[in-house]
């Protein structure tokens, strides 16, 4: 089965925590402190396998989480690092944020990788709050949480060549002559619902890889039929190869057949009408594709060139095969030569410039965004000396500030995360 489109959950690993302790040595009665810090999280991170073709195992794991890292030790003993948590995804994979749809990364290349959640930083242990005011400081900080989201995985396929053209014209059986492909065949339309790969070598040891497509129907732009599965996957390819049905065997003109096709392509992305295309007039063994072929080209202005073919009996295949191939290398050497800056991206989402927002529900004021609830849950609240150190915290961040400035009063209810405060003078 061919999956190209997947929602997956992603989590970080927390870090792991710092502690409290002193040292407990025979002949040191005041021994200072030698709580550890805790090690960090993993993080998820997606790795491009040039042996993957579809996101099929995504149907059966949805939900990935990496490791937390180990809490501190005694004795000034970090914790360790947990490792990375790795997942594979195929060449031409686009990530993508499933709640705001911003692009995180574009995976095209062997082995590229990007961190899509990452782990959190250890919590540090009292031996890192000593300072010559409080030398056995009572204070330690949980593990920074992990960053977690839910992601779209969308496969767009990376082929050099894509077969286009109306269902049944021949497409799936061009692919399994030229290659070692096995799509479905079958006398009726959308025998092809989903892509096939298949890499065709010449006589000559050049080779390529070609996708044959799923058909095209009129409104496919629109996603009618099997359209936007389709469209996808052309915008990847280097050049088309528009395959016909000279012999008109569905009723169909070709000539028209030609031009909706490429409306199609238009309507959807400008730039894919205008991709380079070579035009194959296939079934040219049956009854009146010579004739058909000859008005195919009167509707021209000027010469084209046109490769009749019989995919069912090879008849010219091996010459279309030669000019795809030396058309693709044109093409690859004007690519190498313009360059795209838009390939290979890996994209950065820019964090939001407020640190927190206040709302009011009733006598409840909630003070909400990622930095004030992750230094909240980095803090161990069973240390009062720790909760000295959130509440000045809070102030530096001038969230005491903002909740008076809305309206909050002495003894009001604050809620930050799943935790309730009363507002005083020391916020304490």
């Amino acid at each position: 089965m061919f999956v190209d489109k997947v929602k997956i959950y992603v989590k970080g690993g927390d870090g792991g925590n710092g502690i409290v302790a002193f040292r407990r040595e025979k002949y040191v009665p005041r021994g200072g402190p030698a709580g550890g810090d805790g090690g960090r999280g993993g993080n998820v991170v997606l790795r491009v396998d040039q042996g993957l073709r579809t996101l099929m195992d995504f149907r059966y794991q949805k939900h990935f989480k990496a490791d937390r890292g180990e809490n501190g030790r005694s004795k000034g003993q970090h914790g360790a690092n947990a490792k990375d948590r790795v997942i594979f995804v195929p060449p031409g994979t686009i990530v993508k944020n499933a709640d705001t749809q911003e692009v995180i990364a574009d995976l095209v290349e062997s082995d590229q990788e990007v961190i899509v959640a990452r782990g959190g930083r250890g919590g540090r242990g009292n031996i890192r709050f000593a300072t010559a005011v409080n030398p056995a400081p009572q204070i330690a900080e949980n593990g920074e949480p992990g960053e977690e989201c839910w992601l779209e995985l969308e496969l767009k396929l990376l082929a050099d060549v894509g077969l286009i053209g109306y269902p049944s014209v021949g497409k799936s059986t061009l692919l399994s002559v030229v290659s070692k492909a096995k799509p479905k065949i079958g006398a009726y339309h959308f025998t092809t619902i989903h892509p096939n790969l298949g890499v065709v070598r010449l006589s000559d040891g050049r080779s390529f890889v070609m996708a044959d497509l799923p058909g095209l129907i009129e409104g496919a732009h629109q996603g009618i039929g099997l359209g936007h599965q389709f469209l996808r996957h052309v915008e990847r390819t280097k050049i088309l190869v528009h395959v016909l049905d000279m012999a008109a065997t569905e009723g169909r003109d070709p000539y028209q057949d030609f031009q909706q096709i490429n409306q199609e392509l238009k309507r959807y992305r400008q730039d894919l009408a205008e991709r380079p295309q070579i035009i194959v007039a296939n079934k040219m063994d049956l009854p009146q594709a010579e004739e058909n072929l000859t008005v195919f080209k009167s509707h021209f202005q000027e010469e084209i060139d046109v490769y009749p073919i019989s995919a069912e009996t090879r008849q010219g295949v091996d010459q279309l095969l030669f000019a795809i191939i030396a058309l693709l290398e044109k093409v690859e050497k004007e690519m190498e030569k313009s360059g795209d800056p838009e390939q290979h991206k890996v994209y950065q989402v820019e964090e939001p410039a407020s640190l927190f927002t206040i709302r009011q529900e009733n006598d409840l004021f909630i003070v909400e965004g990622k930095k004030i609830e992750q230094i909240m849950q980095m803090t161990n609240f069973e240390y009062h000396e720790s909760v000295l150190r959130f509440g000045q915290r809070m102030k530096q961040l001038g969230v005491e500030d903002a909740l008076r400035q809305k309206g909050a009063k002495e003894g009001d209810t604050i809620r930050i995360g799943e935790m309730e405060f009363e507002l005083s003078d020391s916020f304490d």
